[in-house]
């Protein structure tokens, strides 16, 4: 996202996803009951890396799940 702002473009379907992934990225610290600051670090990680920074918000919680099930 931050090279389509950089370039100043920014086609409808990418800002869709990029609303999408906003979205689901508070929803996902909301349901891991994170603070105001972690949430909010986690929402300027999708904002500035897209759709990266939301798989890496998914991988982090798999793990996270995974030891407590351990």
């Amino acid at each position: 996202m931050l090279v389509f702002w950089l370039l100043g473009i920014y086609p409808w379907v990418l800002l869709l996803t990029w609303a999408v992934a906003l979205y689901l990225t508070f929803v996902e610290a909301r349901e891991q009951r994170f603070d105001a600051m972690r949430t909010l670090w986690w929402m300027l990680l999708v904002f500035f890396t897209h759709f990266v920074g939301y798989l890496v918000l998914r991988g982090w919680v798999f793990v996270k799940r995974r030891r407590a099930e351990a």
